[in-house]
């Protein structure tokens, strides 16, 4: 008789949640879109709203991206549990054998490749829509790598503490709002120390150990908080 082990079990169901999600993300094309379209039109909307100064841009263009990133995953944490709690398979979830940390994490990690990565990958050319200075590129692609699955993980607490609320706009945004402020100082003062020319290090070195602890704790939060929602 074998006896699998428990971190296998674990990690057999992280892959398969992982996949899982991934493949309904990819059906709803139209929720994969919406935050980046969002975080494109808002970002694109300043320079005609403020000034098309370059040295006016620059000044606010990590201010700008940073608040703009934050609202975009904002706008699609809502699909994070949605769906799972509307068709039942949520329920299911919380009955599985398998470690529901392991599946918090895989849910998450799926909202990030969806949501948050289009970001990270947009946000050069708005970049250079802002004027933002060709040194603190790096910086910036580096703090919003580390930063938004931060957010995404923060926010899984949020969404799980209302999935089961029929109005929970206002509510989820007063909820991960607060507890996201952090992360955007850091990514916003790592990108203006390179701006100057000063290193960055120690704020990248903040920001994953930001990442570190919220692996850890994000996905156990979450999980409480399904199980208070859902019962």
């Amino acid at each position: 008789m074998t006896v699998n082990h428990p971190r296998a079990d674990g990690f057999s169901a992280f892959v398969v949640t992982l996949k899982r999600d991934l493949l309904v993300a990819f059906k709803r094309r139209n929720d994969l879109l919406n935050p980046l379209m969002f975080f494109f039109i808002v970002v694109s909307l300043f320079p005609l709203g403020i000034s098309p100064e370059r040295e006016e841009l620059a000044e606010i263009a990590i201010g700008v991206l940073w608040v703009c990133a934050l609202l975009a995953s904002l706008l699609s944490l809502d699909n994070l549990y949605r769906s799972d709690y509307e068709d039942g398979s949520l329920e299911l979830l919380l009955l599985s054998p398998h470690a529901l940390y392991f599946m918090v994490l895989a849910k998450i990690l799926s909202h990030w490749l969806v949501s948050g990565v289009p970001l990270v990958l947009l946000s050069p050319l708005l970049g250079y829509m802002l004027a933002l200075p060709a040194e603190a590129y790096p910086a910036m692609i580096g703090s919003l790598l580390l930063g938004t699955p931060i957010l995404s993980l923060l926010g899984s607490i949020g969404v799980a503490l209302t999935v089961s609320l029929g109005s929970r706009g206002l509510i989820l945004a007063m909820i991960i709002l607060p507890m996201s402020v952090p992360v955007l100082i850091a990514g916003t003062l790592a990108v203006g120390q390179a701006m100057d020319g000063n290193p960055v290090g120690g704020h990248l070195a903040i920001m994953g150990a930001m990442l570190a602890l919220a692996i850890s704790m994000a996905p156990l939060a979450s999980a409480a908080a399904l199980r208070i929602s859902v019962n």
